[in-house]
């Protein structure tokens, strides 16, 4: 966790990767840079080495007055790549208000396309990552642990509130936060809205990055049929289950009518991610039900989309996923929590 030499990191080889001279409707496409900044222990490092995979040039570590001749280089060639860049409150020079000031000049520059990404978490869980690490956080070197990570989030507030896209990663797996990062700043598909589908149990708490939470609390409930019990939402019993409850049909037609109406919205205001979160008590039948349906609908209006059920167990919700999605996305030493 010291503060060492900027490091910068070729972009490994991948599919999604454009090619270097991406064009846009016959013109030069605007050079996407992604800010990756956060609360250490959250997993910055960690969605900045997924950009990195995605195909972007990941540089960590450097210092703030750098950044403007980073961002616009000189070279022809380098100014087409995309570019992935970590600050947090390590990085010499730090201080939210001349980040926020060098974000707001980049983005006045028409050939720039500017994201600025927080990746957050629970305090809770940030405590328990760095216990049982036993690393010391940054701000945390003279006093109590709980005291550090307060005085970081009363230095990053400003840049939460002014992110476009904030990762809640205290429930994520390490391969649930790579697919939330790559999907929400692919480099194959054209600028748009960028829409985030989670399911979530009440009793597990809200999604802290929803923008938008829907309650189907109210629909008949599988869990108090025997066999429905350890089905979930994905399977046809349950699912033919909820819909002949007589809200459902109505409900999915009245969300499906105020989403295709606030979308278009949502991007004419300049909104780049949505995060659409849907509840029910266990996260398990209603939730993931709606989540589903509510996802092929955003797809079949081409829109890009993610999905993840938060609170199935894990046996289900990393179905097809593999055994590294069974670690927590904050776990360090695997992700170096920073």
């Amino acid at each position: 966790m010291s503060n060492g030499p900027a490091s910068v990191s070729e972009p490994a080889p991948s599919d999604t990767a454009e090619p270097q001279d991406r064009k846009e409707g016959g013109k030069t496409a605007r050079r996407r840079v992604a800010l990756v900044t956060g609360m250490s222990g959250a997993g910055r490092s960690s969605a900045l080495r997924a950009l990195e995979d995605a195909g972007y040039e990941a540089v960590d570590n450097l210092p703030l007055t750098l950044l403007p001749s980073l961002i616009r280089p000189d070279d022809a060639h380098a100014q087409a790549r995309a570019l992935a860049i970590g600050v947090d409150t390590r990085t010499r020079g730090f201080a939210a208000t001349s980040l926020l000031a060098t974000v707001d000049r980049a983005r006045a520059e028409p050939e720039l396309d500017v994201r600025l990404v927080f990746v957050d978490c629970d305090d809770e869980t940030l405590h328990r990552r760095f216990t049982e690490t036993r690393r010391r956080h940054p701000l945390a070197t003279d006093r109590p642990l709980a005291d550090g990570i307060r005085a970081e989030r009363a230095m990053v507030r400003d840049l939460r509130d002014r992110a476009d896209l904030v990762i809640d990663t205290s429930g994520l797996s390490q391969a649930e936060l790579k697919q939330r990062v790559q999907e929400s700043l692919p480099l194959d598909t054209s600028p748009g809205l960028a829409v985030h589908v989670v399911s979530f149990a009440y009793r597990n708490g809200l999604p802290r990055d929803a923008d938008l939470v829907f309650d189907v609390r109210f629909l008949a409930n599988p869990h108090y049929q025997p066999d429905m019990r350890p089905l979930t939402g994905r399977d046809v019993a349950v699912a033919e289950f909820i819909e002949r409850d007589p809200g459902c049909a109505g409900f999915l037609d009245g969300l499906t009518t105020m989403l295709a109406a606030l979308l278009p919205r949502y991007e004419r205001e300049g909104k780049s991610y949505l995060t659409i979160a849907v509840g029910c008590t266990g996260g398990r039948h209603r939730s993931v039900y709606v989540a589903e349906r509510l996802v092929a609908w955003l797809h079949s209006r081409g829109r890009r989309c993610g999905l993840l059920h938060r609170d199935l167990l894990p046996d289900r919700r990393h179905e097809n996923q593999g055994s590294a999605a069974a670690s927590p996305a904050g776990d360090e030493p695997a992700l170096r929590i920073s």
